[in-house]
């Protein structure tokens, strides 16, 4: 969960438990990815990655990098804040400070959501709805570095760097530096 998420929702500090993914871990997990989005689509034509904020923002723009260095096409890459679109408004605070900047209209595009951390789902469907508000989407896809189930919602990622199943009470932190698991303290 990204560190702005964490500071609202539960009081505390993270502390890892353990790492499972290190920095070039993150970064192999990436690429692979990466290459994965343009197999599956047959190169990057119409492709654009949407990163959710926060902790989908940085995994977005490393990835159109890495698309941009093996396919030498640059791709678009917007940020999407779902915060007034989530269907728990109410039960954790709204936190609409960080900017949704879509860099196209994206009607008749494959567009790609990227997050750190898929958890229950519901994030994803707030994107969902969110995306129908800049166009039809041709369609969409999902990529997560890290998948550690307890879904309640039928949402599955198509891209996926680790599944990493956790306790429900647990929390992952995905950065630069790798991916940990651990609570809040």
């Amino acid at each position: 969960m990204a560190k702005r998420e964490r500071s609202h929702t539960r009081p505390g500090v993270f502390v890892a438990r353990s790492r499972v993914l290190s920095g070039a871990d993150v970064n192999r997990a990436l690429v692979r990815m990466a290459h994965e989005v343009a197999e599956r689509n047959g190169g990057l034509t119409d492709v654009v990655l949407i990163g959710l904020q926060t902790g989908g923002v940085p995994l977005a723009r490393r990835m159109a990098a890495v698309l941009a260095g093996a396919e030498g096409t640059e791709v678009p890459v917007g940020t999407l804040d779902v915060a007034f679109y989530r269907d728990d408004i109410g039960l954790r605070p709204v936190l609409p400070e960080a900017a949704t900047e879509v860099p196209c209209d994206l009607s008749g595009k494959v567009v790609v959501i990227v997050d750190d951390v898929l958890f229950t789902g519901r994030t994803v469907r707030a994107a969902l709805n969110a995306l129908g508000d800049f166009g039809r989407a041709r369609a969409v896809q999902l990529a997560v570095m890290v998948d550690r189930g307890h879904r309640e919602l039928p949402i599955r990622p198509d891209y996926v760097g680790k599944n990493l199943p956790t306790r429900r009470d647990e929390m992952v932190d995905v950065s630069d530096q790798g991916v940990a698991i651990g609570t809040i303290e």
